[in-house]
């Protein structure tokens, strides 16, 4: 053999053993993020591909162990920032399969866990996610903000205050949408929030619990969640909004859709162990008779209804002020199926503060006197509807009790309107109409459910038989099991 055949045959082994290792060893693990939340916490890994992993759990001490196949780390695991009460650091351990990438994240306690992979988002590139919570916490609690003890009088004490949940959109994780110059949404929706949270917590009468305090992410069904725990009277969820132009300007405020409101109604049913929960007094009434499931689906159905009118009034008030601050990209409300609306006891309002993709409305999002400007709009907005509209055992009403009651009836709630149906139906045996605000009522379309009959349908959306018969052309009072329905304005 030929010395050049020598040199040969070592390039040729040389290249196969680089391109071996490159191929086996394909991804990399460029960072970690850890984002701590009061009762969770969220473990970020970015990687330059898709990750292919599995994981399980180790006690003595508490562990949880992450193989990602064919990776290797190009960052330093010890100097990690770290403030989370659940993890006490993350490390690399030897993998029994060769090219594997092993990562053990210490425990403080037995968690459970939950694993998934983000596609490249901006400014992220792939992530494996891993979210952490504590086994005994079924759902974390909101924060009340810090409020000075406000002073009542002895006959006052039985009085509740009004609750404002304020949710600052995104966070952690998902940074929103992201301006020309770099702002991001959930730094400017938090901000925002807490100047609301504060005017609220120097109103008497009224108080504010906050969804997320700090740059963490809280999942999207539990903002309402959280709210209903905290007893919130209104949710308002506070955004940036951002197109692909740059030239849409302006802010809005989003109430839930009727088709998500329809949809929503239909998902609470079938858990029969959330009626008690949703309908409080009416929940218990109705539990184990003969027709639980009907009286449940309207008093369901009512207290959606009140809820979606309380945000459109509350909503309607909000940009009347916010009119006044900055420009307006919509003079009314808008509806759509955002999944922080959804809760059907809860009014919820999403307040788009502005386009933080427009240069300029960035650059106002970011100024703390614009922020403070649209903070007090928001408060404003809120605390007329309820000076004006107090629910009957608050302090507010107390305290309004002479002029409100030589004033017009307000608005039910969505709470009194469940109450004064579990009256009615505790005395009567009857299902009383809902309250529905005439601003929301519109044409929708329903989807015909096992068990449901024309009449039951016609019942819930409170219009007549024949009225549905003839928008849909039917000629006999027979559906079908997902059969879509036209539903007549009401």
């Amino acid at each position: 053999m030929t010395k050049n055949n020598v040199y040969f045959q070592i390039i040729i082994i040389l290249l196969c053993s680089f391109f071996s290792v490159v191929a086996y060893a394909a991804n990399k693990l460029e960072g970690v993020r850890i984002w701590a939340a009061p009762e969770s916490t969220r473990i970020v890994f970015d990687l330059s591909e898709v990750p292919n992993y599995s994981y399980f759990t180790l006690d003595g001490p508490n562990r949880l162990v992450v193989d990602l196949k064919k990776s290797v780390a190009k960052v330093t695991l010890n100097k990690l920032e770290n403030n989370s009460k659940l993890v006490k650091g993350v490390r690399v351990s030897q993998s029994p399969t060769k090219g594997d990438l092993r990562l053990v994240i210490e425990l403080a306690k037995p968690l459970n866990a939950s694993l998934f992979a983000l596609p490249v988002t901006a400014p992220y590139g792939n992530r494996l996610v891993v979210d952490l919570e504590d086994k005994t916490l079924s759902i974390a609690t909101a924060v009340v903000t810090s409020t000075p003890i406000k002073t009542v009088t002895q006959s006052a004490q039985s009085s509740r205050d009004i609750v404002i949940a304020i949710d600052a959109g995104h966070g952690g994780d998902d940074p929103g949408s992201i301006g020309p110059s770099g702002v991001y949404e959930k730094k400017v929706a938090l901000e925002i929030s807490r100047r609301v949270a504060s005017k609220i917590n120097d109103t008497p009468g009224m108080r504010a619990v906050m969804i997320r305090t700090g740059d963490y992410f809280v999942n999207l069904n539990k903002r309402s969640e959280l709210a209903r725990n905290s007893k919130a009277d209104l949710l308002v969820s506070i955004h940036a909004d951002a197109f692909t132009s740059p030239n849409p300007r302006g802010a809005s405020v989003w109430v839930l859709s009727m088709r998500r409101a329809n949809s929503e109604i239909g998902r609470w049913l079938e858990q029969k162990e959330k009626h008690s929960e949703l309908l409080g007094g009416a929940g218990d009434i109705i539990q184990n008779t003969d027709n639980e499931q009907y009286l449940a689906m309207t008093l369901l159905d009512m207290s959606m209804n009140s809820s979606m009118a309380i945000g459109h009034s509350v909503a309607g008030d909000i940009l009347k002020d916010l009119g006044g601050v900055t420009q307006l990209h919509k003079s009314r409300p808008e509806s759509a199926s955002l999944a922080v609306l959804k809760s059907p006891d809860i009014p919820s309002i999403l307040v788009e503060t502005g386009f933080i993709s427009n240069p300029k409305e960035e650059r106002l999002l970011s100024s703390s006197r614009h922020q403070e400007n649209i903070a007090n709009a928001i408060y404003k907005g809120v605390s007329r509807y309820y000076h004006n509209n107090p629910p009957a055992d608050t302090l507010l009403a107390q305290r309004g009790g002479a002029r409100s009651r030589s004033a017009k009836p307000a608005k039910a709630t969505a709470k009194s309107s469940t109450a004064i149906a579990s009256t009615d139906i505790a005395s009567t045996g009857r299902t009383p109409k809902a309250y529905v605000d005439d601003s929301v009522s519109t044409k929708v379309k329903h989807k015909v459910r096992r068990g449901e009959s024309l009449s039951a349908i016609a019942q819930r959306y409170r219009v007549s038989m024949s009225s549905i018969k003839k928008v849909n052309g039917m000629r006999s009072d027979v559906v079908q099991l997902g059969q879509t329905l036209v539903i007549p304005q009401s």
